[in-house]
């Protein structure tokens, strides 16, 4: 009875998602206009100052959820070196409250958002996000006590490495093989294209397992991926090097975790939303050690009095939108396309953290 219970409302909230989705970054702005902590002379220019940072989010959002990366990778920079450009630079505690902030929201759109098209492997994203739990926590908690030029001096160095093995990795495996057209997949019968995983349902957005550990899975579009969940240590490996990174500097994960799934021959679409859970996942468990953890070891603390409302109010209905744009985008390009933004989104992100190493940011 509590496994069907569970089922139904699962099902349901994947058929809803997108009312959900529409409803939480609404009840949000409703929420810090009402509640939240502002100037006592907010008027409609405090609200309406920073609108423009909705198109820089969105367009950073949909790049990050279409490759499956933590969207602090490219926001931080941005805050950083372009922010200050047309406004003013921003204090790091504030740089981590807007990330984790915005991040959040796009990362639990964007999860939503591929686990109803299909591409999200559950059992291979459990895993890894038990086995990168605990260097996540170990990661933020060190975050405390060591110097931040060398996280991002480190970070930069990990993000060469993973742009030079994704250049080399072969991503042509695993392309679908369905012709989209449903003829080739009618297993089914025809159930609604909107629940996946359901029990013997292998039609639309569904999946199966053989004896022998051969996974088939089927997207929405009737597109089928098969593949191996094989390659759990070197995938373990990345992980939880990403993960420490993850808990340092709020990203990591993503970046390097992306790179073994693609070289253990996951498929490039099937890594991207399995991705999209580990990376949300630890980003929730990274912020609260963030918040929390500080005073625990006597670091520093988030104190949302001091939180630019009138920022977040514009990005985080950006980055919602923007997860709920990636995955048609990401079903839409092609592995070599995919392949070239990765990489050179990784190398470029690289020079900026070894920007911000030098510079002591």
């Amino acid at each position: 009875m509590s496994a069907s219970l569970s089922g139904g409302v699962q099902r349901t909230i994947l058929r809803y998602q997108h009312v959900l989705v529409f409803l939480a970054p609404l009840l949000f702005v409703a929420g810090v206009y009402g509640f939240a902590p502002t100037p006592a002379d907010a008027g409609v220019g405090y609200w309406t100052e920073y609108w423009w940072l909705f198109v820089a989010f969105l367009v950073g959002a949909t790049i990050v959820n279409t490759v499956g990366i933590s969207g602090s990778a490219l926001f931080v920079p941005f805050l950083i070196f372009v922010f200050p450009l047309v406004a003013y630079p921003l204090e790091p505690t504030t740089l981590v409250k807007i990330g984790l902030i915005s991040e959040s929201f796009g990362l639990s759109s964007s999860s939503l958002a591929f686990i109803q098209y299909g591409l999200v492997d559950r059992r291979l994203s459990l895993s890894l996000v038990l086995g990168g739990v605990p260097f996540v926590v170990g990661g933020a908690l060190l975050s405390f006590v060591i110097p931040e030029p060398l996280f991002h001096a480190l970070l930069g160095i990990a993000l060469i490495a993973a742009s030079y093995l994704l250049f080399r990795a072969d991503l042509g495996h695993g392309e679908p093989t369905g012709s989209g057209d449903g003829e080739e997949v009618a297993a089914d019968g025809g159930s609604p294209r909107d629940l996946p995983d359901d029990a013997n349902k292998l039609g639309p957005a569904g999946v199966d397992t053989d004896e022998s550990g051969t996974v088939t899975r089927v997207d929405r579009d009737g597109d089928d991926y098969v593949y191996s969940r094989g390659g759990y240590l070197e995938r373990f490996a990345n992980y939880s090097v990403g993960g420490v990174f993850q808990g340092l500097a709020g990203f990591g994960i993503g970046e390097l975790g992306i790179i073994s799934m693609l070289r253990t021959e996951v498929p490039v679409r099937v890594a991207i939303g399995t991705n999209h859970i580990v990376v949300a996942t630890t980003a929730v468990l990274a912020s609260v050690v963030h918040v929390f953890g500080g005073g625990l070891v006597g670091g520093h603390a988030m104190d949302l009095a001091t939180t630019p409302w009138n920022m977040v109010v514009w990005t985080v209905p950006a980055t919602t939108l923007g997860g709920q744009i990636a995955p048609y985008v990401s079903t839409a390009l092609n592995t070599e396309t995919i392949k070239l933004g990765v990489g050179g989104l990784f190398a470029v992100i690289a020079v900026a953290l070894f920007a911000m190493a030098g510079g002591g940011i």
